[in-house]
């Protein structure tokens, strides 16, 4: 593994207002963001030399050169995989300073997914396509298996069953997102708390998922600017340095839909990023302070908190109990509400999160912190990463 630890940093972090209905085109929304984070780094784009982004993202890098001002590129990339590419970006731009190949780079994530292209619409489409994911999804999708909430509620239903979890447990992830997304004026659920009895009572997606147990949907962009370690000491904020960062791929692995596992209740390539990122950093949970987790549905959530090593598996509905996982609990995670409550823009926001933790400016600072773990989009190849204080 080529080790980046310390030698890059996040230097800056910028996002769009959160909509659900913004009124800006994706390339908009992308170059708002852009320019939002350099001014944040105290830099310009004549300063930048390289994009990294999503391959879903609809922005081609030249595109967000062209409508920012930015000049040459010696470098840019897409990652795969939707949100399990937000970490991914980070990595890739660390390597690409790391390395020489570029000084400072942009990672961004622009979205119309409220008002302009809706992700997880069932598609029967997807079985027919003369691909290989095509050919996999002709397997399920003709039998009703067709969004993203559908995938993981069969995952969901089965870690019922082997570890007596109950949807009043993933609740409780809910709840602790919207209480911490109440304080955030930022989030698009600002003020609007909810109760388990609320969470119990909305709508069914899919069972064993309520409507308050998936993401909401979400317009808005965020952008985050990477450069060296020595030289983000001498810009405008104070760092949040990469202390580690990577990517995993779990053996089986397909988007979502990993059904031909012996074990369908946990997260393996989840367990292969938190390898990664302990056998990099030198650390282990304990060095902690607060971590970001994605949380697209909440029952990944408690299979992150497992496969990362916060408790056994099988335990983390009790890790959460009694608040566990709220601002005040064992371990904080995502004080600004997570996708369930500030918004969904593909886990980038939750970076930026892990940002103002680490700087101590987050509007739900959680005390002394020093270390952040960050995780990417689960039940695909995912990514994650830890952030540090200089």
């Amino acid at each position: 593994m080529y080790s980046i630890s310390g030698r890059t940093a996040i230097a800056g972090i910028g996002a769009t207002e959160f909509s659900k209905e913004s009124g800006r085109t994706e390339l908009q929304l992308a170059a708002e963001a852009v320019l939002a984070a350099l001014d944040d780094a105290g830099l310009t784009p004549s300063d930048v030399d390289g994009l990294v982004t999503f391959t879903q993202d609809a922005n081609q890098e030249i595109a967000v050169a062209r409508e920012t001002g930015i000049g040459d590129l010696s470098f840019f990339s897409r990652v795969e995989y939707g949100g399990g590419a937000a970490c991914g970006t980070i990595l890739q731009a660390a390597l690409a300073v790391a390395t020489g190949i570029a000084s400072t780079v942009v990672c961004y994530r622009a979205f119309n997914e409220r008002s302009g292209r809706r992700f997880g619409q069932p598609n029967a489409g997807l079985g027919g396509e003369p691909s290989s994911l095509g050919v996999e999804m002709s397997w399920h999708v003709p039998f009703g298996l067709l969004t993203p909430a559908a995938w993981v509620a069969m995952f969901a239903r089965r870690y019922m069953h082997a570890y007596g979890a109950t949807s009043e447990d993933y609740g409780r992830v809910a709840v602790a997102m919207r209480r911490h997304a109440a304080t955030n004026p930022a989030a698009w659920f600002y003020q609007r708390p909810i109760t388990l009895e609320e969470h119990q009572a909305s709508r069914w997606i899919v069972e064993p998922l309520h409507l308050l147990d998936c993401c909401q949907e979400s317009d808005g962009a965020v952008a985050l600017v990477v450069t060296s370690t020595e030289r983000a000491r001498d810009l405008r904020r104070s760092p949040a340095v990469v202390t580690a960062a990577a990517q995993g791929s779990g053996a089986g692995q397909m988007m979502m839909t990993s059904f031909y596992r012996d074990d369908m209740t946990g997260l393996p390539e989840m367990g292969v990023v938190a390898r990664g990122l302990w056998e990099m950093s030198g650390m282990s949970p304990k060095d902690l302070q607060t971590a970001i987790l994605y949380d697209h549905f909440t029952p990944f959530v408690l299979s992150q908190l497992e496969e990362l090593g916060f408790c056994a598996r099988g335990e983390a509905k009790d890790f959460i109990a009694g608040g566990g996982i709220e601002i005040d609990g064992h371990l904080p995670v995502n004080p600004h509400g997570g996708q369930l409550g500030e918004a969904y823009i593909h886990g980038m926001n939750g970076i930026a999160e892990a940002v103002r933790q680490v700087r101590g400016t987050s509007v739900n600072q959680v005390p002394a912190v020093r270390n952040v773990l960050v995780t990417a989009g689960t039940g695909v190849p995912t990514s994650g990463l830890i952030l540090s204080r200089d």
